[in-house]
């Protein structure tokens, strides 16, 4: 009985504690700034603070006797993409929701949270394992909605700040080395009784050949030198659907960059627009770009494999994370995790013997798996303690509009 009254209490307190870092990220916005939507892909910060209620509402809630939907047409505004749970207001018009105003999703968030609080006692294993779920996935919205916020500051002309400088740049870029790896065969995916997302299993083996991984991340000082080398010019660097895509958008340099000739190189980020920091690891390329850039380093981009297998033994809290609300930014150091999420060569499919699960909650990961590219690790805006060596993060090749990155790897 101990065991359970102390597992319920962590989760509960675990649940206070993810739903105020939300809250709280979202403390320096204006109505307006969290009601806007700068591109089909990226979420008012205003909705990703709904949506996340709306799932606790939808799975875990709804249909509980005594309970009382806060507004019965929130299901239609916020749900994502979960066909199972009815109809929706459409994703590149999440924008156009001036209504309900933040008051009154903040309003919605305390009124679930007071319902699963109430309830959280009497939850079965099933109930709790959803809230469980809930929790990871409003830790993914939490950094969803730093980089989408990202995105729209930086489309403003008048480039905002969202919080004050941060004290420091990275001092100075890791030495360039390599971990070698000797191949064979080696197992990836979930393993244990911890949390896990339904696509990062099952456990299973493949077959490496000997390779190295750097220890460093790609730096800015190395993607400045790959520009000035004609990196963006060079169609024999690039994949064709790549280079299709740096001739259509105008593409000349990483998200955010901007170079003129009194200023030289600077960077946006949430702290505002600040001189580029040479040491840190480059950021907000896309898999297209980083396939290019490791052509040009005489290297490839790891397997998702060789990635997992390095990290095995690796502190997956360790890093630059997302502890607390501020200006997140990437800094360096030798970590695999923190800083940038890492591109890696390998495509978004399942695992042998994966299968969603069953109802809604089976739409979270299995139907996008096509056409996306993996990425290991985790970034400074990925809240700490959420992620892991098995975690899957996947984009479509052409985005990069999350702090993205890569670390190179080559054969031996």
């Amino acid at each position: 009985m101990g065991d359970v009254l102390t597992a319920e209490a962590d989760l509960a307190g675990r649940y206070r504690a993810v739903r105020a870092l939300s809250v709280a990220l979202v403390a320096p916005l204006s109505d307006a700034d969290a009601s806007a939507q700068s591109m089909p892909d990226a979420s008012p910060a205003k909705w990703h603070l709904a949506h996340t209620s709306w799932f606790f509402e939808t799975f875990i809630l709804a249909g509980r006797p005594g309970y009382r939907l806060f507004d019965d047409r929130f299901g239609f505004l916020f749900n994502s993409y979960y066909e199972a749970a009815g109809p929706r207001h459409a994703r590149p018009a999440r924008g156009l929701l001036t209504r309900p105003s933040l008051d009154d999703v903040l309003a919605y968030r305390h009124h679930v949270d007071a319902a699963i609080e109430r309830w959280l006692p009497d939850f079965d294993a099933g109930a709790r394992a959803l809230v469980e779920l809930g929790l990871n996935h409003e830790g993914q919205h939490q950094e969803l909605l730093l980089t989408d916020i990202l995105d729209l500051f930086a489309r403003n002309p008048l480039e905002p700040a969202m919080y004050p400088p941060p004290a420091r740049l990275a001092a100075h870029a890791p030495e360039s080395r390599w971990r070698n790896h000797p191949g064979g065969i080696v197992e990836i995916g979930h393993a244990g009784t911890g949390f896990a997302f339904d696509c990062e299993g099952p456990r299973h083996q493949q077959l490496l050949r000997p390779h190295a991984l750097a220890e460093a991340l790609v730096s800015n000082a190395d993607w400045q030198a790959f520009i000035a080398a004609g990196g963006y010019r060079d169609p024999a660097l690039w994949l064709s659907d790549g280079w299709a895509w740096v001739q259509r958008e105008g593409i000349a340099a990483p998200g955010h960059w901007r170079h003129d000739a009194n200023d030289g190189w600077t960077s946006f980020g949430l702290a505002g627009r600040r001189p580029l920091d040479p040491a840190a690891p480059v950021t907000h390329i896309s898999y297209y770009e980083a396939d290019a850039f490791a052509s040009w380093a005489g290297a490839r981009l790891p397997t998702e494999a060789e990635w997992e297998a390095a990290a095995a033994s690796e502190d997956a809290a360790g890093g630059n994370q997302l502890d607390r609300p501020g200006p997140v930014q990437p800094q360096g150091g030798s970590d695999l995790f923190g800083d940038c999420w890492q591109w890696t060569m390998s495509a978004f499919l399942p695992y042998p013997g994966f299968r969603p699960a069953a109802g809604a909650v089976g739409e979270y990961n299995g139907k996008f798996m096509n056409g996306q590219m993996v990425l290991k690790g985790a970034s400074c805006a990925t809240p700490r303690g959420t992620s892991r060596a098995s975690v899957r993060n996947f984009f479509y090749p052409h985005m990069r509009w999350q702090f993205t990155g890569l670390r190179l790897a080559k054969d031996l």
